[in-house]
């Protein structure tokens, strides 16, 4: 724990991921507006320190919804769509990758040529496709995105395996009698836990992002379920008038994405032992 302390870029990511997430989880005891429900009579009001109405700290939206409450529990959306997306790809990509490397042949170069096709396509167009073709439910979303992340997951494990398989010490374990599943669990799949721990940071910004695309572009969670993507795609033709709808999600996606990669490059530095040196 000293030593997640002493990097500042990893603490300065965890502040900024851990505050967004509880104010999300928390958002029915932070605000008491309904964050779908619009009130015609508030609309467009600004935020409080431009004038605007005490009860709505960071303004209304063009239908009188409270942006501070639609900001909070679409947070809790878009970081529970993100979360499960890059666990699930986690998961996913690593047992890929571990099978890839360990039974080699012609499951491996499968599994290479699969990657290989999957990364030619543009990330958001291959999520564009899958997502008009499946719909646009919550458990869509995640296996779309899943499927746009489980490829470096296997990608990285797989490399860590041909490379970790021929080491001294699993030869020895497995001249004593270790089994596959034993070397596996005990010598390799340990050593390959920090690859997966920062792509995984540094993935949760992607999906955040993509997520948030998707729901621009109409693709994603769909109105009045609150969304930062979706809140952008209605404040982007109140640009002049009411600035504030688009600003304030932008920034809580860039908050989250600035702390996913400060979060990311501190574990990489702290667990690569070249770059500690």
């Amino acid at each position: 724990m000293s030593r997640l302390l002493r990097q500042p870029m990893i603490v300065a990511g965890g502040v900024l991921l851990v505050a967004v997430i509880v104010a999300s989880a928390a958002a029915p005891w932070l605000v008491a507006a309904d964050p779908i429900k619009p009130v015609f009579g508030q609309r467009l009001q600004p935020p409080r320190g431009l004038g605007g109405a005490a009860g709505h700290p960071l303004g209304t939206d063009n239908l009188g919804r409270d942006i501070l409450a639609r900001l909070l529990y679409g947070g809790r959306i878009s970081l529970v769509l993100a979360a499960s997306a890059v666990a699930l790809a986690a998961g996913a990509g690593v047992v890929i990758g571990l099978a890839a490397g360990l039974v080699g042949g012609r499951l491996d170069a499968l599994v290479m040529r699969l990657a290989d096709v999957q990364l030619a396509f543009p990330v958001i167009m291959l999520a564009i496709a899958i997502v008009a073709v499946v719909g646009t439910s919550p458990a869509a979303l995640v296996s779309v995105l899943a499927l746009s992340g489980w490829v470096l997951y296997a990608r990285t494990v797989r490399a860590a395996v041909l490379t970790i398989r021929r080491l001294d010490y699993v030869e020895a374990a497995r001249t004593l009698g270790a089994g596959d599943l034993r070397v596996v669990a005990v010598h390799i799949l340990p050593n390959t836990l920090a690859p997966i721990l920062v792509l995984g940071s540094s993935q949760f910004a992607t999906m955040v992002l993509l997520e948030s695309g998707l729901s621009f572009l109409g693709l994603g969670l769909q109105p009045p379920q609150p969304s930062w993507g979706l809140m952008l795609a209605e404040g982007r033709d109140y640009l002049s008038n009411a600035w504030w709808l688009a600003t304030v999600p932008g920034i809580a996606i860039s908050l989250v994405v600035l702390g996913a990669n400060l979060l990311g490059d501190g574990l990489r530095d702290l667990l690569d032992p070249r770059l500690r040196q």
